[in-house]
Parts: C-alpha cells; structure tokens; sequence
C-alpha cells in the first residue's frame, strides 16, 4: 500500500496488487515518491514472495484474508501491477466490495499497465485482454453499466494514485 503526500490532510492511500513480484520495484517505488510504501504479506508466503526491502512499513499477516481485510481498510482505492490468478482474484474481491457498498464508499481499482514513462515495468498493454473482457460483460448485461467504472486500465503512476485522492 502506498500513501502520496497531500497538502489537504490525510494522505490518501492506495493499495498495491502485486507489488512483491520481482520487477515490480519501479512501479512500488514510483507509486510511493513523496509518501509511504506499506507492505501487507502473509507470513506463509515469505518462501515464494519476496517482500520489499525499502517499505516504511511491513505488516505481517496470518493469511491472505487478513492480508485483504488489512488493505481494504486502510486503502482508498487500489492499483493491480501486471500479475497472475492471485492478483485477479484481490482485484475482482476488491471491486465486488465497492459494487456491494462493503466498503463503505466507492473504492476503483486501477490496472496500471507496464510501460516506458508510466513509472513502472513490465508489459505494455497487459491489462487490454481484462479491460475488454469487462466491456464485454457490460454489453452481455452480466456487469451493469454504472458499475463498469470500478475498475479501470491507468497508464501511469500519477493516475494510479489521483484514485486514491479523498472525495468530500
């Protein structure tokens, strides 16, 4: 989770999908400039993932439900970097919640692609195949229109995290 500094009080927050994936230090990095990076792991995964070593902060967790309560409610929206099934399921968890108003109040989920001048690497383009997945399913009439918005491709750091900005 990352915080940017905020000239109008509290920092809003953003939650990071992925973010231990080797190669993922770019857009951890880029997404924390001028605010907190926050580690949320489950202690269970430290043999398969590698936590970041440069955090303001590491929580450690019993499991991954507890990983996805602690980021839910210290988050204010959240951002996917390019990952596999595990960051699909926390990205489709994380939109459900605000669908079904869980969360207290809207929180997108953004899916910021890997490219050259976003602030983060990986693979140009990653998040197309979703992003027309979920046109797709809006137009079959299994997403509702007015909830398409939830989760939304990003391109660059900076729009990553103006989701997170607090709405008054």
């Amino acid at each position: 989770m990352v915080g940017p500094a905020s000239p109008t009080g509290r920092p809003p927050t953003l939650g990071v999908f992925c973010g231990s994936r080797p190669g993922s230090d770019d857009a951890v990095h880029g997404l924390a400039a001028g605010g907190r990076a926050v580690g949320v792991i489950p202690v269970g995964l430290f043999s398969r993932e590698v936590p970041h070593e440069d955090l303001t902060e590491r929580i450690e967790v019993a499991d991954m439900h507890e990983r996805k309560r602690t980021m839910y409610a210290r988050s204010d929206a959240f951002c996917a970097l390019p990952g596999g099934y595990g960051t699909l399921e926390e990205v489709f968890e994380a939109a459900t919640w605000t669908q079904l108003g869980l969360h207290g109040r809207p929180k997108p989920v953004g899916l910021l692609d890997g490219a050259p001048g976003t602030g983060t690497s990986g693979a140009p383009g990653f998040w197309s195949g979703l992003e027309a997945f979920l046109d797709r399913a809006v137009a079959d009439g299994f997403v509702k229109p007015e909830n398409r918005s939830i989760v939304r491709r990003v391109g660059t750091v900076a729009e990553a995290v103006a989701l997170a900005a607090p709405v008054d």
